[in-house]
């Protein structure tokens, strides 16, 4: 029997364009505050051209998590290149959540709302399986270097990507729809999350082989999303509080300006693409950023 997410009519809230009004304003903000901090207090060393080079990263991962619901830490994870995983993948969580929060805002009324949304079908199994797989993850972001973890996150994108460029249309999946099904993919992304920020990636996968409707699996997927970059990142900073120095909110307060305008241009162009579209155009940049981690990394 299909379920409500399956079947009822996707109902957006259209942005207004006026909404990118605010963030354009915090981006010049951010900029001002770049040259005031950056370089002494955030990244020494960095120039603004560098800076620039990490805004543009954000954005696009702002935009493309605005678009699909997910893969912002997938796209912002080149930013790995720029700075160290146990600086990048916490800012990644960081802002991930506050993406995820603006864009849910955005797509209110397709989110779940009563407890039969939540349960079993919606997002509460894998969010409480996510929840045990967390601190496995931020072990693993804290105890492998620098390069291995940058090679396991590359390496998962290039995976992700070409399976889902690659695998053939009527390949469904039938039978695992349950709650039980759902608490162990959300374990594994748990796990990913807590060392590579992108903890969506075994879910989108399980939506996307279950024949879930765009609208349907943004439902289970951004909802797991934002909880788990939460649950990430408190638990990182209970474990691990010398990762959180003023580098990390320093450079979180300088990059947030940058993600909500991305997010918001996502939102919008997500009214106007085809699903064929829009998704391998998602997974053709998911490739292209794996591949280029892994070329860091070796």
């Amino acid at each position: 029997m299909a379920t409500r997410a399956e079947t009822a009519p996707a109902v957006l809230d259209k942005p207004s364009y006026k909404s990118f009004l605010a963030p354009l304003l915090l981006i010049g903000v951010a900029i001002l505050l770049y040259m005031k901090l950056g370089t002494t207090v955030a990244a020494p060393g960095f120039t603004l051209t560098r800076f620039l080079e990490l805004a543009g990263i954000l954005f696009l991962a702002g935009f493309m998590s605005g678009l699909t619901g997910f893969a912002f830490s997938a796209i912002g994870g080149a930013i790995l290149i720029l700075i160290p995983p146990l600086l990048g993948v916490p800012l990644l969580q960081g802002l991930s959540a506050v993406n995820q929060m603006l864009s849910i805002g955005q797509l209110r009324k397709q989110m779940p709302k009563t407890a039969k949304e939540w349960w079993p079908y919606g997002p509460a199994p894998c969010i409480l399986g996510g929840l045990a797989g967390v601190p496995i993850g931020i072990w693993v972001l804290n105890n492998l270097p620098a390069a291995k973890l940058m090679l396991a996150f590359g390496g998962m994108l290039v995976l992700y990507a070409l399976y889902s460029l690659l695998k053939p249309a009527g390949l469904h999946l039938k039978g695992f729809d349950g709650a039980g099904t759902a608490m162990v993919v959300g374990l594994f992304g748990g796990i990913i999350g807590g060392f590579t920020a992108f903890p969506g990636m075994t879910v989108v996968v399980w939506t996307g082989l279950r024949n879930l409707s765009k609208a349907a699996s943004r439902s289970i997927v951004q909802p797991f999303i934002l909880s788990l970059q939460i649950v990430s990142l408190i638990t990182n900073g209970v474990l691990h509080p010398h990762n959180f120095g003023i580098r990390f909110w320093t450079l979180l307060l300088l990059t947030i300006p940058v993600v909500l305008p991305g997010t918001i241009c996502g939102v919008l162009t997500y009214h106007r693409i085809s699903e064929v579209n829009f998704k391998r155009f998602c997974f053709i940049l998911l490739l292209v950023a794996g591949a280029g981690l892994i070329l860091k990394a070796l």
